[in-house]
């Protein structure tokens, strides 16, 4: 299942409704790129967020040949260098169609001011080592435990939640770790159980 970072193109004819409606979707923190225009500051100041103005998202009466091309190029360089955070491009009508042109060529006209393309992403990458210390953790507990069900309970409830959170986008990376953790928490509470005076005559 492919994970998408959301690019918001918004143009400066955006109503307050519209505005309202993409505030509560964007995800915190956006990258929000405007034009350097009292229009896009409106817009700007609706959201409550802190801009980067650009001036090549300005109107342009005779635009170069390929200035498509290279506002496109100018949002994928700042999505590309964080991938996990929503952008917002606020610039001029002409301009944010002009874009979505190029960045989403395949993508069918939506009504309205503000439209949301997906551009492919990886999944966020997963951190071995917390889940390395988490399955060791695990582990210890798991050898310490003098009850049957408590050493049954703690890897099984670590892969179950990890396999859950494996199917949300936003958490497969946390779900991939604590899968993790649960295999290395059952090899490591078995190799404390094996070397504890508990095996083999309390087993």
């Amino acid at each position: 299942m492919p994970d998408y970072q959301r690019i918001h193109v918004v143009s400066t004819a955006a109503t307050e409704p519209e505005l309202q409606r993409l505030g509560a979707a964007m995800g915190r923190q956006p990258v929000v790129l405007t034009a350097p225009t009292a229009d896009a500051a409106r817009v700007v100041r609706s959201l409550g967020v802190e801009p980067r103005v650009e001036t090549l998202l300005a109107a342009q009466r005779h635009p170069v040949v390929d200035r498509g091309d290279r506002v496109d190029a100018l949002v994928r360089e700042h999505a590309l260098s964080d991938r996990f955070r929503d952008v917002v491009v606020v610039t001029d009508p002409a301009t944010a169609t002009l874009l979505l042109r190029v960045l989403a060529p395949d993508q069918l006209d939506t009504p309205g001011a503000v439209t949301v393309v997906g551009l492919v992403r990886a999944g966020r990458p997963s951190d071995v080592r917390r889940a390395v210390v988490l399955g060791v953790v695990l582990g210890v507990a798991i050898g310490l435990a003098q009850r049957l069900g408590v050493i049954l309970v703690l890897p099984a409830v670590a892969a179950v939640t990890g396999g859950a959170l494996m199917t949300a986008p936003a958490w497969r990376h946390v779900g991939r770790e604590l899968a993790l953790a649960a295999g290395i928490a059952i090899v490591v509470g078995l190799a404390v159980i094996a070397g504890s005076s508990r095996f083999p005559a309390g087993w």
